[in-house]
């Protein structure tokens, strides 16, 4: 192959390393971002946290490094019979370039660092997401959460059960593998035959003359431990096991407990008739019945294990001021930081010392992290602005006032690149009248309807949703029943999609949703 040299006029993208540090602040959520802050603050020594009192200092010294200064803008959205229109209020920025004394070695600070940082692209084949958001990676970096309780787990909390109880040394060993074989959900995962199996295996000697019974004595000592109904084998033990410790004086404890014990499968399959006829009880005893069943935990284990509160932190804030939806960032997202002044000053000695250029190497880092910050707040509070413009509907009326809306028509709106639009939404939520939402979920795809227009798929499920809670309850209504009733009121729906949208919002189906009383 004959080697040529050619020519070629082209455009291509560098992703720098501020540009790099913009992209990835702006798809950080909130919990990442305090983490990444608190790296930033750790290693570069000309970021500070403005303090409070600090605030009403003069803007040359404060405002003009403050990461929060959008904070505290509101763009406001009117509520429109006619359409949802938004009232945009021009976004104040601080001047990330001012500094006091100015002089030649300022310019020399402010290099390289754009008046605005551009984070809109497709460039998902050329910036590859990274898992982590700090650039340490030491085992002792502190993490939101780390401070968190260590909680107990069921097996601590029967194994402490265990320690007070009177037990022979053979028992003992015969409990602690019966709970190593409980799950989280209060369930012994092994029959006994395996627990004694398992326990002549490792002291054959000491086990060779044990009976079963004497295993099923051990199990039965463990179902009085707490919580009640742990270490059944299936559902109806794990109920009457709970019957039994109630009061023999409860109103109808004898006949729940016959249901759980012999004719459980009927209550699960909703067939009460068959259940009346066998029992020879009437409709309302066995209302009474089922009250009384209901009241116990099918799943005793999750009292113990259930898993540790996940915080949301919303990054924008949406009210109702006069009329007016307003939209704002949370200002406790993050905490205010700014330029040490007194590091600054340093560096206008003008010398080339080590020291100097270390000092000036950290200021263009950290104008360049609070630019980044900036960016990132622009974008979020533009982004969310126009969703809130779009989705008055929900906010006035819930789901159902829901529009169909995808990622294109916010990136249409404020003139960026679908990608950036879904770092945006992706982990940022929004805290309104009705709740704290995910900015995704203001995302939905749509139905059509008879007049030719469209809904949004969130909309239909909440009219199922809303037609099942009026229903009948001896006679709930179909999947074709409740596709009719939404044809009748112009959305087009098939019956497949009545039942994947029943699915979705965990809605059980017609014959489950069956009660003997409205």
């Amino acid at each position: 192959m004959k080697q040529s040299l050619q020519l070629k006029i082209g455009q291509s993208l560098t992703m720098t390393p501020q540009l790099q540090q913009a992209i990835r602040l702006l798809q950080l959520s909130t919990l990442e971002l305090q983490t990444e802050i608190q790296s930033a603050l750790e290693s570069n020594p000309l970021l500070e946290v403005a303090e409070e009192d600090e605030n009403d200092a003069p803007a040359s010294s404060t405002e003009a490094n403050s990461t929060n200064s959008d904070d505290s803008v509101e763009v406001s959205a009117q509520a429109n019979d006619d359409s949802g229109s938004i009232a945009e209020s021009e976004l104040s920025s601080s001047d990330w370039d001012d500094q006091p004394d100015s002089s030649q070695t300022d310019s020399d600070w402010n290099e390289g660092i754009p008046d605005e940082l551009a984070t809109d692209s497709s460039w998902d084949d050329t910036y590859q997401t990274t898992t982590s958001t700090s650039s340490s990676t030491r085992d002792d970096d502190w993490t939101p959460g780390d401070n968190d309780t260590l909680q107990d787990t069921l097996q601590d909390h029967l194994s402490w059960q265990l320690n007070l109880t009177r037990m022979s040394e053979l028992d003992r060993f015969i409990a602690e593998a019966f709970i190593d074989a409980i799950d989280g959900d209060g369930y012994l995962t092994t029959d006994c035959g395996d627990i004694l199996l398992q326990c002549q295996e490792q002291y054959p000697e000491e086990f060779m003359d044990v009976e079963m019974d004497e295993v099923e004595a051990v199990l039965h000592r463990l179902q009085q431990f707490d919580p009640p109904g742990v270490a059944a084998r299936e559902l109806s033990e794990c109920l009457t096991i709970q019957l039994k410790q109630i009061s023999p004086e409860t109103p109808l404890r004898p006949e729940a407990l016959r249901l759980c014990r012999d004719y459980l499968a009927l209550l699960g399959n909703r067939d009460y008739k068959s259940i009346m006829r066998r029992m020879r009880i009437k409709e309302d005893s066995l209302q009474a019945v089922i009250e009384l069943i209901q009241t116990l935990n099918p799943r005793p284990g999750s009292i113990i294990t259930e898993n540790a509160a996940e915080y949301v932190i919303p990054d924008v804030l949406v009210r109702k001021v006069q009329g007016d939806w307003v939209v704002s960032l949370n200002s406790e997202v993050s905490p205010e930081l700014r330029i040490n002044e007194q590091y600054a000053d340093l560096i206008k000695r003008g010398d080339t010392s080590a020291q100097n250029q270390y000092l000036r190497d950290n200021l263009q880092e950290a104008r360049w992290f609070l630019k980044s910050l900036q960016s990132r707040n622009e974008t979020l509070l533009k982004v969310a602005s126009q969703i809130v413009a779009k989705q008055i509907g929900f906010l006035e009326r819930g789901d159902e006032g829901m529009v169909p809306l995808v990622l294109h028509d916010i990136a249409e709106a404020v003139e960026m690149h679908e990608s950036t639009i879904s770092r945006v939404t992706t982990q940022k939520y929004m805290h309104t009248p009705r709740g704290v939402f995910e900015l995704k979920y203001f995302f939905s795809s749509h139905i059509n309807t008879v007049d030719g227009g469209s809904a949004s798929s969130t909309a239909i499920r909440a009219l199922i949703r809303k037609l099942v809670d009026e229903e009948d309850s001896r006679k709930p209504l179909s999947d074709s029943k409740i596709a009719k009733i939404l044809e009748d009121q112009g959305f087009n729906v098939a019956r497949r999609t009545i039942a994947k949208y029943r699915e979705v919002s965990c809605i059980p189906p017609s014959n489950e949703r069956k009660q003997l009383v409205s």
